[in-house]
This record gives structure tokens, sequence and C-alpha cells, in this order.
């Protein structure tokens, strides 16, 4: 193994980070669809979830936190979300980013990838 190999992440290693936001277009099921992805989390085994948003993704950090995911995050906007993550993010984590469309978490993704952020 050469110096250069010990600088490459292992893919195993590191944490799973979600970041996750409301999903707004769901009707008479949205409070219960949020419970149900934060279980999930805990079930998919997610070490950190970072909920942007109000009182839905409260739920969802509720219910993941109940599940067993470790550390829970909340921010009030992408902005916020993006900068928090590039303080944290070390070698190997892996980031799900995952939102209806009007989460606009794409732009999260474009900031930690140094891509232009756009809108809708």
């Amino acid at each position: 193994m050469t110096e250069a190999d010990d600088k490459i992440p292992d893919p195993n290693s590191g944490r799973t980070i979600a970041i996750l936001t409301e999903m707004l277009e769901l009707g008479d099921e949205t409070l219960e669809a949020h419970r149900e992805v934060g279980r999930m989390a805990g079930q998919y085994g997610i070490d950190m979830l970072v909920g942007v948003g109000g009182d839905l993704i409260k739920q969802t950090a509720l219910y993941a936190g109940a599940a067993g995911v470790p550390d829970i995050v909340l921010v009030a906007d992408n902005d916020t979300a993006a900068a928090y993550l590039d303080s944290i993010l070390r070698p190997g984590d892996k980031v799900i980013v995952k939102a209806s469309r009007s989460g606009q978490l794409w732009q999260v993704a474009q900031r930690l990838t140094g891509q232009p952020v756009t809108g809708f």
C-alpha cells in the first residue's frame, strides 16, 4: 500500500447523512408520511438526519430519533443546511438528498459539489 492509498476514503467508512425537507404535496397523508420517513431513516441505518423546514420536518426528526438515528439537526433553510454540511463533512461520508420539488434541495447538492446554485 502506498502513502497515496492511505488518503483514499474507504467507501464503507464514514457516516450516512440524509438531508430531508418537507413534502408539501401529499394532502391528507402528509403528517403520517413525514413520520414514516423518520422511521425509515432509523431502519436504514442513517447516522445523521439534517431536516430542513418547519413543523412537518420536526415530525420526521422525532420519529427518526425514536427509530435510532443518533444525530439529528434541524435547520430553517437550504443555505443553512449547505453551510452546516460543508462544515461537518468528512472523507468517506455519504450524503443522501431527498425532497419534493418544492423543497429545492438540489440547491444544497449543487453548493456541496461546487456547481452554480439554481432556482426553479
